[in-house]
């Protein structure tokens, strides 16, 4: 997985952290998390803000 998968990443997410609202998450915090998730393949040098706001509207959107 990389930065770019952020469906992929959002449904591993919401799998993890189900008591989590991504609205409320900072993007440290959602950096640490995708980093950690088994099978991601990037590291931070990779990430933006743009990436991480679409890995968040995809959570969002997974949970609706």
């Amino acid at each position: 997985m990389k930065w770019t998968d952020s469906l992929e990443i959002a449904i591993q997410l919401a799998e993890a952290h189900p008591a989590v609202d991504p609205t409320r998450l900072n993007f440290v915090d959602l950096m640490r998390w995708v980093m950690a998730l088994p099978g991601f393949e990037e590291n931070e040098s990779h990430c933006g803000e743009k990436k991480l706001e679409a890995i968040q509207q995809a959570w969002i959107d997974e949970l609706e």
